[in-house]
């Protein structure tokens, strides 16, 4: 949790200008509860080119590491995120499983499984946050997709992550952009900006990202 004075110094930021849109006074962060989401796009206005547009609801809704995992067949995306009071969220490793299309579909899934299994060995994850699959074109995507899935949510669950949390694409976006009909451009560009990344990064570990964002912005614990 953030202390006071982290808090303090947003309620004054976000006093002067207040949040786009909002009603009187609901743009002082002070007054909001641990894990309140506050659009990205409206914290970015009110608090300046000198604060960083997430630092403080980060702050004072999660402490760890989040291995973000957006689930598909042929590229799982994963990114590994840490989250510290007073810093900003670091990108440690991210990768996109890619699996040719004329492996077969055990194989995929044994590849999924087995980097999730990688990532979780190798670091100290506190939560795993899975995209949760919404819209599908027909039963048989639907089918794969949810096998992708439970690949990466039955390795998560051998080491120790029994509780896996899962967001609607939409709930990500919202979160993280500000708005949630945003496009993936839009999406990537805004995680590589909170992340102080220096490279371009893939689409799919750009949702991964995402996915973890969310997770530390919103969870209550």
């Amino acid at each position: 949790m953030a202390s006071k004075n982290v808090r303090q110094m947003w309620a004054a930021k976000l006093a002067g200008g207040g949040l786009a849109g909002a009603k009187p006074g609901a743009g002082k962060l002070s007054g909001l509860a641990v894990g309140t989401v506050v659009p990205v796009s409206a914290v970015r206005k009110a608090a300046g080119p000198a604060g960083h547009p997430l630092a403080g609801a980060m702050r004072v809704s999660f402490s760890g590491q989040v291995l973000g995992v957006d689930p598909s067949l042929r590229g799982t995306g994963l990114a590994l995120i840490e989250f510290k009071s007073g810093r900003d969220p670091v990108l440690l490793r991210c990768r996109t499983v890619k699996v040719h299309p004329k492996k077969s579909m055990a194989f995929a899934l044994g590849e999924i499984s087995k980097a999730v299994t990688e990532f979780l060995e190798g670091s100290e994850v506190r939560h795993v946050a899975l995209e949760q699959t919404i819209y599908v074109q027909n039963f048989q995507t639907a089918q794969i997709l949810g096998a992708a899935r439970g690949a990466a949510i039955a390795a998560a669950a051998l080491h120790g992550h029994e509780e896996v949390w899962e967001y609607a694409p939409l709930r990500v976006k919202q979160a993280v952009v500000g708005a949630g009909r945003a496009s993936k451009e839009q999406m990537a560009r805004t995680v590589m900006a909170l992340l102080g990344h220096g490279r371009q990064l893939a689409s799919d570990e750009a949702d991964a990202a995402g996915v973890a964002l969310c997770h530390a912005f919103t969870w209550r614990g």
